[in-house]
């Protein structure tokens, strides 16, 4: 359960983009998007992590296709496995478009997430589209911080295991690496799939 704090900031921080996407919606394209536009509100993809493949990689490594970010860990019993089912659906209705589409999981959990746990944890689900990245904690907090990305440990039980709470929302980054629009999980897949549609044509 989030805590009390946890869950103002993330109202601050959902309402903060919300508000001001309202602002300049209707002027970036003739038709409205289905999905949140952030354009112009969120920094370009940029970060330097540590891939579950073991090696290095950043933004430009996955420029040239849409990428989807969500930022979650392998332990999480509920949020993260059913956004990522969710994904996997959107990447299904895309059809032959889904091969412009990059799928990056970046972990809040990095004590427990590595490389290897990643890996294991993607290749359940599609390690044809989907990436795990992790990297230390101050590497972690300050991509969260970048994307107003909020989370928080939770207490600890007896055996010591925690949970994370944390935002769950998608980023959707063009193949420029351009923040282009923001997901939510009210959002299903054909939705989703929708507006992926628009930006992969504009960057065909």
């Amino acid at each position: 359960m989030a805590s009390r704090g946890l869950r103002a900031l993330l109202t601050v921080i959902t309402t903060g983009v919300f508000a001001a996407t309202a602002l300049t919606a209707c002027s970036h394209d003739d038709a409205p998007w289905q999905l949140t536009n952030v354009t112009g509100h969120l920094p370009d993809l940029q970060f330097a992590l540590t891939g579950d493949d073991g090696k290095p990689a950043t933004g430009d490594t996955f420029k040239g296709r849409t990428s989807l970010v969500y930022f979650g860990y392998t332990h999480c019993p509920d949020v993260c496995p059913e956004t990522m089912g969710r994904l996997m659906q959107v990447v299904d209705a895309l059809g032959p478009d889904a091969q412009h589409v990059r799928i990056l999981f970046i972990t809040v959990d990095p004590a427990r997430d590595s490389a290897q746990a990643l890996h294991d944890y993607i290749g359940a689900f599609d390690s044809k589209h989907a990436f795990g990245l992790t990297g230390s904690d101050g590497q972690i907090e300050a991509l969260a911080k970048r994307y107003r990305v909020a989370y928080q440990m939770e207490k600890r039980d007896p055996k010591g295991n925690y949970e994370v709470t944390h935002s769950s929302a998608v980023y959707v980054f063009d193949a420029d690496g351009h923040a282009r629009l923001l997901a939510t999980d009210h959002d299903s897949p054909d939705v989703i799939a929708h507006d992926l549609r628009r930006i992969i044509d504009a960057h065909s």
